[in-house]
């Protein structure tokens, strides 16, 4: 095999006196190759096989008393250890396994099982009985070599068979039953088993195997654009393939890709007609546009499969309340749901430690150093006496095509500004980022006149900033192990710099000055060019950026004018921005966090717990808790900063969290439990989002509230107001007042000088993006008391106390840009955000606030 196989000429056999190898004194002689054997009764001369045969013996009988397996599966046991040993990475081998040591690419992983678990078989001996059984109830006890297929043994004949259309039950068992168990007949099986060769399961010609039915199989696919990968088989980009220098990291090759649309639920036997045994050959490829395209059945029920298959009790039965009752993404195309269901199964690596176990992001690191050593970022210099160097860390992130393939693995090399030290090595810091209020803006506006909108992401941006301080920085982890005590001097700014978001964004501002665009006031990330009859609106986010306009020549232009300043990637049509989902249809823009808050459910812990139906009780006293503190505070600040950043898509949220948010600083027992409460609520909705519709009504609609006197502890009013264009939810926000109100109606007048200054910023920030407001803005109050006080000088004994300031609101109703409006405490949409709920008014105020939840489960 060695000779025939990698053209490798055996030198040296090294094994024991047995007389399998001692019979082969002539052929070894022949061949030229030195056979050595131990000494009689001295194994540990031959310890290197006796420790792997100790490590397959350990891997065997953990599979065999998982499955509950007879002792006459041994075999199988044996051959399966070796099959999965050999494909499973290892710290020896650099975080790679055998099998890509031995055959130079990545292991298939898409065909491997549950060893030992329940699976039926499509029966190919029914011989025309249309009522005879289409499946074969059996067990799967392994990879065959040389089939395309799994070995499985038939439960009710006693025999071994291979078959390649097979729907697994793989959380079931039927050994553990001891009725079943029966010697299998090794006799009747006639195939020839190999631990390590995987030809089996590679095509000729590399070509993918097109079928139309829904059945579990182990052939590899190449993925096509609307095709996802399969998380368990990275795919890398063949740009990424290069081979490193060898003082940065070894050369890794490509590594195999694989379809995961290919399985049914565990729970279906129903299979499709095909042999067990005979291979088909792979039918032509069609070309694009001729394919029948059809939903996949993994990416309809994919939540589904994975709170089935992962949450189980420890008896075996499913949980209770799987998370895939709660969400789906039937109502998406195909190729969105591939994209929401990439980026749920794909992990990024929070380590060093744990990225250098993987292939693709050991390149992803290598090709970040070989950007940055291009690109002049630092020279390695002795450090200077009196200087100090700070260190670095790499943070990792999945970049996706629109389609949901995985476009790129990129690792970021990041310096740990926090070391850094003011007026030594950093001067001016401040550099200005889009508001989540201007980007619902932004995507209202480019809704409401049916523009298209694109995100670009700029390569490697901060290395494009000027650093004028002398910064030293140590070798970024994992690389320059020559390099001794040698530290790298910044010649330009890198990510994670204090100073170096400020120097990228004055080097973008100037070149879209010198296009023609203008900075907008109410948000210095917000570039607008509105020049004969072109409009374009640019919206920054450090180094994403999302635009639209009413030409489409004009943006390309634009993007080619960006790509020859800087290097940049056209990421296409929006889908995925600041960690918030974006769909589009005819009915608007749809933004979800979906994945951030599954994400928070199962850090949690809860994926399999009993969903809230509303995120805070009523009678919560929180204020006035006397529980025992938390011994670490860390886990509650980490959850309540989470559900912070939730809130821009969530308005359901605001007022819960704005309670939980004021016990970080001594957070106790009870406190702790009404954020996991918030959590089990997240748990039954977490698909929920709000919708910017496509309607062209722009008018600005307003509610406040204040609920007088509610905290305990100061007596401080809390202010809620919620903003509206059109139907279209684009600013919130919960506020504690910052002094005590001598009575409701003051308490509610702040509120509507608060709102006041929302409603000016919000109009000034439509203006800038082309939308001009001539009707007041309209706000709505539930306090007829402060309504008067609003318009008329009255009461004087009662508000001679009250700032000038909050009389603000007086010069725009008078202006005639606001005009209030009094509702009813049950139309009073702000109220949600003042007071909890219970779950009757909760639904109710929750449903008027332009939340949906298109991924709830049917």
């Amino acid at each position: 095999m060695a000779d025939r196989q990698f053209k490798k000429k055996v030198q040296t056999l090294r094994s024991d006196n047995g007389t399998e190898f001692t019979s082969l004194t002539s052929y070894f002689q022949s061949e030229g190759i030195s056979h050595e054997t131990s000494c009689v009764g001295t194994p540990q001369q031959n310890g290197r096989v006796e420790r792997k045969h100790r490590h397959i013996l350990n891997v065997a009988r953990a599979l065999r008393f998982q499955a509950h397996l007879p002792i006459e599966f041994w075999g199988a046991c044996i051959v399966t250890a070796g099959y999965l040993i050999n494909r499973t990475p290892s710290s020896l081998l650099q975080g790679l396994t055998p099998f890509e040591m031995l055959y130079q690419k990545a292991p298939d992983y898409a065909h491997i099982r549950v060893f030992g678990s329940l699976c039926y078989a499509h029966n190919q001996l029914h011989k025309g009985d249309k009522f005879a059984p289409r499946s074969r109830k059996s067990v799967f006890v392994g990879y065959p070599y040389g089939k395309k297929g799994w070995r499985l043994f038939d439960l009710e004949k006693q025999t071994f068979f291979v078959s390649r259309d097979v729907v697994f039950c793989e959380d079931q068992f039927p050994f553990s039953q001891p009725e079943l168990i029966s010697p299998p007949n090794e006799e009747e099986d006639g195939i020839l088993w190999a631990p390590i060769c995987e030809n089996a399961f590679d095509t000729v010609d590399e070509r993918p195997i097109l079928s139309s039915s829904p059945v579990s199989g182990p052939s590899p696919e190449i993925p096509e654009a609307h095709e996802v990968s399969s998380p368990n088989s990275p795919i890398l980009n063949p740009s990424e393939t290069q081979s490193l220098s060898s003082d940065r990291i070894s050369p890794s090759s490509s590594s195999t890709t694989s379809s995961p649309c290919s399985s049914l639920p565990a729970n279906s036997p129903t299979v499709s007609t095909s042999s067990d045994e005979v291979v088909q050959a792979p039918p032509e490829i069609l070309g694009r546009g001729q394919r029948k395209k059809t939903q996949s059945v993994t990416l309809k029920n994919f939540v589904v499969n994975t709170a089935q298959s992962t949450f189980l009790r420890k008896s075996g039965t499913p949980a209770t309340y799987p998370i895939g009752n709660y969400v789906n993404c039937n109502r998406f195309s195909e190729t969105h749901t591939a994209y929401l269901v990439a980026i749920t199964e794909n992990i990024e690596p929070r380590s060093f430690k744990t990225a250098m176990g993987l292939k693709q992001w050991q390149q992803a690191m290598g090709k970040e150093v070989i950007a940055l050593e291009e690109n002049e970022t630092w020279t390695l210099e002795d450090l200077p006496p009196g200087k100090r160097a700070i260190g670095s860390k790499w943070v990792y992130k999945i970049k996706y095509h629109s389609d949901g393939t995985i476009e790129r693995y990129k690792a970021r090399l990041v310096a740990l500004g926090n070391r850094q030290v003011e007026g030594e090595d950093y001067g001016e810091t401040f550099a200005p980022v889009a508001k989540m209020g201007t980007v619902r803006m932004f995507l209202k506006v480019a809704a409401g006149n049916d523009w298209p909108v694109y995100q670009m992401d700029v390569h490697n941006a901060f290395l494009h900033g000027d650093l004028e301080e002398e910064v030293y920085m140590k070798p970024p982890p994992g690389f320059y192990p020559d390099a001794g005590n040698k530290v790298c001097r910044l010649r330009k700014s890198i990510y994670g710099l204090k100073q170096a978001p400020r120097c990228w964004f004055e080097k973008l501002s100037k070149s879209l000055r010198e296009y023609g665009f203008e900075q907008t006031a109410a948000d210095y990330s917000l570039f607008t060019f509105n020049k004969g009859g072109v409009v374009i609106n640019l919206l920054i986010y450090v180094d994403d950026m999302i635009l639209t306009g009413n030409s489409a020549e004009a943006l390309r232009v634009f993007k080619d004018y960006l790509s020859s300043c800087f290097k940049m990637k056209d990421l296409g049509f929006l889908k995925y921005f600041l960690g918030i989902e974006v769909s589009r249809n005819k009915t608007g823009f749809y933004l979800s966090q979906r994945k951030y808050a599954l994400d928070i459910v199962s850090d949690a812990g809860l994926l399999a717990a009993k969903p809230a139906t509303f995120p805070l009780e009523q009678n919560h006293g929180l204020a006035l808790s006397t529980s025992a503190l938390l011994s670490d505070p860390t886990p509650y600040r980490r959850m309540v900063g989470r559900f912070i950043y939730l809130v821009n898509t969530r308005p359901d949220l605001a007022f819960c969290v704005h309670v939980l948010a004021q016990f970080m600083q001594q957070p106790r027992a009870d406190h702790w439990q009404a954020a996991l409460r918030v959590v089990r609520y997240l748990k039954g909705s977490p698909g929920q989002g709000i919708l910017l519709s496509s309607d062209n009504d722009f008018q600005i609609n307003g509610w406040c509230d204040s609920d007088y006197a509610t905290c305990p502890l100061t007596r401080r009013s809390v202010t809620g107001y919620f903003v509206q264009i059109g139907l279209s939810p684009v600013s919130w926000q919960t506020k504690k007042q910052d002094i005590v109100s001598k009575s409701s109606a003051e308490a509610e007048y702040r509120a509507m000088s608060l709102l006041r200054d929302e409603l000016l910023w919000i109009k000034r920030v439509l203006c800038s993006l082309g939308v001009i407001h001539p009707q007041s803005m309209r706000l709505h109050c539930d306090s007829k008391a402060a309504i008067y006080i609003s318009t008329n000088p009255v009461f004087h004994e009662r508000t001679k106390h009250i700032e000038t300031d909050c009389h603000a609101i007086r010069d725009e109703i008078v202006k005639g840009t606001i005009s209030p409006h009094h509702v009813s405490t049950t139309q009073q949409l702000a109220d949600i955000f003042t007071k909890p709920l219970g779950r009757q008014e909760f639904d109710s105020f929750r449903s008027k606030l332009g939340i949906l939840d298109l991924h709830a489960s049917a």
